[in-house]
């Protein structure tokens, strides 16, 4: 795949779906690692936003341009539209109002793709019968100290979506780095969605 291994898989997924060259914004985008990806392999430019005072150095030593701002706050400093692809790369469970930072994605950017552990995948729904949270690698903390606040699953992202006039224009779903196709909220781990405004 590209020289990227399975537990990265997402960013090919996500590097599908921009346009070469295109002007990116990367939200809570850790150490830069996707943005190098997708700067790498789509040439695109822009800039990442982080909070995390040890994330923010280790994009500047990965030669991302960031800026330190808490997305909660949202993104008042980026015009409308100026930007073609906004990403939210596995923050949207952790946000306090993932209505809102959705919301902004559409205001400053053209397209938006969102990725996040689907909560309906069957390893968890096991873990909930057995009567404790689900601990994975797609949600690898324990439920007192997780910063993930708003869990949800495929079918409830998309009647979110639906309700709100925002366009689903595609959908992958991997597990293990391999696409799911059949009963996906029932077998997928990770959820990646490319949207628009309606």
């Amino acid at each position: 795949m590209n020289g990227i291994s399975i537990d990265r898989a997402d960013f090919a997924a996500i590097a599908q779906w921009v346009k070469p060259g295109a002007h990116v914004l990367d939200l809570g985008c850790g150490d830069g690692t996707l943005f190098k990806y997708l700067k790498r392999e789509r040439e695109i430019s822009g800039y990442g936003v982080e909070i995390d005072d040890a994330n923010v150095l280790a994009c500047v030593q990965n030669g991302v341009n960031v800026v330190q701002r808490n997305l909660e706050r949202g993104l008042r400093e980026f015009d409308d539209q100026s930007f073609d692809c906004v990403i939210l790369s596995q923050t949207l469970q952790a946000m306090r109002n993932g209505e809102r930072i959705i919301r902004e994605m559409l205001r400053v950017g053209h397209e938006g793709i969102v990725t996040f552990p689907n909560f309906g995948y069957w390893c968890n729904r096991l873990h909930v019968l057995a009567g404790r949270m689900p601990l994975s690698e797609n949600l690898p903390y324990q439920w007192f100290d997780t910063p993930n606040i708003h869990l949800c699953t495929l079918d409830d992202f998309e009647r979110f979506c639906g309700e709100r006039g925002i366009r689903i224009l595609e959908r992958k779903v991997l597990t293990d780095g391999v696409a799911i196709g059949t009963l996906p909220n029932l077998r997928g781990a990770l959820a990646i969605y490319h949207f628009g405004a309606a």
